[in-house]
């Protein structure tokens, strides 16, 4: 989100940056807040810093909107983590560079691949955007080709867990309720007093995050049989040795 600061009497523009997670009883969460003038490797690599600093331990999937130096800050305080682009963004980009009258028929076309049941099928309907598309767009094509390996993650995952992060949708939701506070300030005076009310605003949010998140129960078996020991569980058996009674997440992680 972008912010008007003063600083040494001089409006600034700043961005401020919000870092969303889902923990481990499917809970949404708010890691950090973060203001820069300017965003890259070195500043991300800051964020991630301070997340792992203060207790952040591990990160199974990271979604991000490939802002520059995101990705590579992640993988190197978190080298084990999936850093999953997020596709609705990807689709606004490669809109930008289609020409109107070829937009509908383009995302008819780029729907069969990031609609596909499995990667192997949307990477063949990659290679058929490419034929027809290719020409007259090279520059959309090479983008999806170029970030494909960080854009198809979630293809490794059922329905119910692709929808949790083929998209940042749900930061981005979160961005909608705290512009409804903020939106009738001008400038703030100083980076404090913007963080001050954002943060406010997002403790009377996370009052609403009492739930987890749909269908969390089957999502994170599916997540300890891919993670195991990253994401441990407390599986108690029942007295008669049969299945078992509960499944509860341990506090190790």
């Amino acid at each position: 989100m972008h912010y008007k600061v003063k600083v040494d009497g001089k409006i600034i523009h700043k961005a401020l940056y919000n870092i969303l997670g889902i923990n481990k009883e499917g809970k949404k969460e708010i890691l950090g807040m973060y203001i820069s003038e300017s965003e890259g490797a070195n500043f991300w690599l800051q964020v991630l810093t301070d997340l792992h600093n203060r207790g952040l331990q591990d990160i199974l999937i990271a979604c991000t909107d490939n802002l520059k130096g995101f990705t590579q800050a992640i993988l190197s305080v978190y080298p084990k983590a999936q850093v999953q682009l997020c596709i609705v963004h990807q689709i606004r980009n490669s809109l930008k560079y289609v020409a109107s009258k070829d937009q509908k028929g383009f995302m008819k076309d780029l729907k069969k691949v990031y609609r596909a049941v499995t990667k192997d099928v949307a990477e063949d309907e990659l290679l058929n955007l490419e034929e027809k598309w290719g020409r007259k767009y090279p520059v959309v094509i090479e983008s999806w080709q170029y970030n494909w390996e960080q854009l198809s993650q979630y293809f490794e995952y059922t329905q119910l867990i692709r929808k949790i992060i083929y998209t940042t949708n749900a930061v981005e939701g979160f961005h909608r309720q705290i512009r409804k506070v903020t939106k009738t300030k001008g400038a703030f005076t100083n980076d404090m007093s913007l963080l001050k009310l954002v943060y406010l605003a997002t403790r009377n949010i996370e009052k609403k995050w009492t739930a987890p998140l749909h269908n969390w129960s089957l999502t994170i078996q599916q997540f300890y049989i891919k993670f195991g020991d990253r994401i441990p569980l407390d599986i108690k058996a029942n007295s008669t040795g049969a299945s078992p009674s509960g499944i509860e997440t341990s506090d190790r992680v």
